[in-house]
């Protein structure tokens, strides 16, 4: 008989319920290892048909590793089983297991897509630029505040523009120096490493050919290509290229009961940092495109504009660059500037 196992995976235990034939035959507690847990699975159910567990921090890492252990792991969303789990009166890890156990035997579970180890790498390497241009931007917000307590204003500038501005303020005040002189060399730095990455980012970028061939399209850098192609690994991944667009979040809500049926915002689902990057790149798109660079798509969200205002003509534009951006990307043809898609 085939056996049904489910996990609720923590950072430090992962409980474990087995099923067969519409019972709990066996359940327990192990450190979050999967090679562990690949051998209690073979020890208690060498017949397992499914293993179960939800998305988290460590899904990616106990996917592909129960998988090098033949153990025919499968990662669910998360959001659809809390619903069901929710169901159960005493909310305990190893009820969890059994309520993710019942859902590997009957089959009700939404399964998601694991990125590969690869894509994971660009999508860390891109998070860690973010987060270091995050910290130097609030750093030298932070040095402007306090040099304005006392009347000293560090007028607009970037880089060694905004360094020397702070230096030459700070001349003669060795007082206020002493605590600001630290935090300027800490945004130096900060801004050294994010260089580093600038650079790593840009090495990704030219060795891939879908990336360069995306960056084509005007308001696409490197950035914006780097996340598309990570995030959506193989174009076969979708059977339309419309389906990107909802699966971004970039669609609408639509609640409908009764005699009530209208449509809300859009529903921000997916990856919220790749829907913010092309949020961005519509804007480009929309505000500063080169009068060499004109294209349909630009013409179609200018008259959109007019009807919709910008922040929903944008939303829309970001839409449809999606959709553009997986043609190219199954194609393999560059951006036609003239029909507003893939050639």
């Amino acid at each position: 008989m085939d056996q049904y196992i489910g996990l609720d995976v923590s950072l430090k235990d992962t409980a474990i319920s087995i099923r067969e034939d519409g019972k709990r035959i066996w359940r327990g507690k192990r450190a979050s290892d999967p090679k562990l847990l690949a051998q209690v699975i073979r020890k208690h159910a060498p017949h397992a048909k499914r293993v179960v567990f939800e998305t988290g921090p460590l899904s990616t890492w106990f996917y592909h590793a129960l998988m090098a252990e033949g153990v025919p792991a499968i990662c669910i969303e998360a959001r659809h089983a809390q619903k069901i789990l929710h169901e159960t009166l005493n909310k305990t890890d190893a009820n969890d297991a059994d309520g993710l156990a019942q859902m590997a035997e009957a089959g009700f579970y939404k399964a998601v897509r694991v990125k590969a180890f690869d894509s994971m790498l660009t999508r860390t390497l891109v998070a860690a630029r973010n987060q270091l241009l995050s910290i130097s931007t609030q750093l030298s917000n932070q040095i402007r505040g306090m040099m304005k307590t006392f009347g000293l204003i560090v007028s607009n500038g970037k880089g060694r523009v905004f360094d020397g501005k702070v230096r030459e303020l700070l001349a003669g005040n060795d007082a206020l120096a002493a605590i600001i002189l630290p935090l300027l060399d800490a945004w130096r730095g900060i801004r050294k490493r994010a260089a580093d990455l600038d650079r790593q980012l840009l090495a990704v970028a030219r060795q891939s050919q879908p990336t360069k061939l995306l960056m084509t399209i005007p308001g696409i850098g490197a950035v914006t290509a780097v996340s598309y192609v990570a995030a959506i690994e193989d174009p076969e991944n979708f059977k339309t290229s419309r389906s990107v667009g909802a699966w971004l979040g970039l669609t609408t809500r639509r609640y409908q009961s009764g005699e009530v049926d209208y449509d809300g915002h859009i529903s921000r689902r997916g990856d919220s940092h790749l829907r913010g990057l092309l949020y961005e790149a519509a804007t480009v798109l929309l505000t500063r495109t080169r009068p060499g660079n004109e294209s349909r798509l630009r013409s179609w969200g200018l008259k959109l504009r007019e009807r919709l205002g910008f922040k929903r003509t944008a939303v829309a534009v970001a839409r449809k660059l999606a959709v553009i951006m997986h043609s190219m990307f199954r194609t393999g043809e560059v951006f036609n500037a003239s029909a507003g898609a893939a050639a």
